[in-house]
């Protein structure tokens, strides 16, 4: 078996090639087109009407999330085996309910100063989520120490961005390597690290419903056009939202491995 010296290595390793490989990228600029949005509906007296109201999913899953993670009680019966377990599921479901707010404020007039706290609280929701998985498949330790570090690092890639773009010279490099690396490490953790609780796929689940959100998103108008119900945006905000509540529902119904084998 791998020691957790040599998988944290391999993590490393592959967050420092990443960066430095995006670093050698041209800069990326924000698209003027992106607050183009497919549906511009109104619902009410609410502007860009679903892709608003969507936003309730994140509202609701996020902080039935928080709650979650707070009151449940630690044990190898239950979904987190230490109560210091519960810190990053509760800053990711604190980030995921944020989103809901924030990215209604977006959408109901969208603009490149609008967008900076969408993307804010999206990208503490990356990071606690990446602190969390470290701490199942490195260490708790690991992901404790790691959580303000990482937050911290997603929210300054997202201030890096918008501090180039009031001097006309806005980069998205950094903020893309926090979209996108999380996603990389988690893998490379799953087949790392071995698993402290029951259901692990439950991950793969997530990932891939992020997926789909992303595939919607760069099909936002083509979506829209085939019966004007919905957006590929809207469906984006909707997916990304059950990714978030499959979370909750692995902390439902997950126990430690240990429990597993004596059964």
């Amino acid at each position: 078996m791998m020691t957790r010296g040599t998988q944290a290595v391999i993590l490393l390793a592959v967050t420092f090639a990443s960066a430095a490989a995006i670093s050698l990228a041209p800069p990326i600029p924000q698209d003027p087109a992106y607050h183009r949005f497919a549906d511009t509906r109104p619902v009410g007296m609410v502007p860009n009407g679903w892709n608003v109201l969507s936003n309730l999913a994140f509202l609701l899953v996020g902080g039935y999330g928080v709650l979650k993670a707070l009151r449940m009680p630690a044990g190898p019966t239950t979904g987190l085996i230490e109560s210091r377990e519960r810190w990053p599921y509760a800053l990711f479901f604190a980030g995921v309910a944020l989103t809901g707010v924030s990215s209604a404020y977006y959408h109901w007039a969208p603009d490149t100063s609008r967008l900076f706290w969408d993307r804010l609280p999206m990208t503490i929701g990356f990071m606690a989520f990446l602190a969390a998985v470290v701490s199942e498949r490195i260490g708790v330790t690991a992901g404790l120490l790691l959580l303000g570090p990482l937050v911290a690092a997603g929210a300054g890639s997202v201030v890096f961005w918008r501090a180039g773009e009031l001097e006309e010279a806005g980069d998205l490099r950094p903020y893309a390597l926090v979209q996108f690396l999380p996603a990389l490490l988690i893998l490379l953790m799953l087949w790392l690290g071995p698993a402290r609780y029951t259901g692990g796929g439950y991950l793969l689940v997530v990932l891939g419903i992020y997926a789909v959100a992303k595939l919607f998103e760069a099909l936002d108008g083509a979506i829209f056009s085939l019966g004007h119900w919905l957006s590929g945006h809207t469906l984006k905000h909707l997916a990304v939202a059950l990714a978030a509540g499959w979370v909750v529902h692995a902390l439902e119904t997950r126990h430690a491995m240990a429990v597993e084998e004596q059964t």
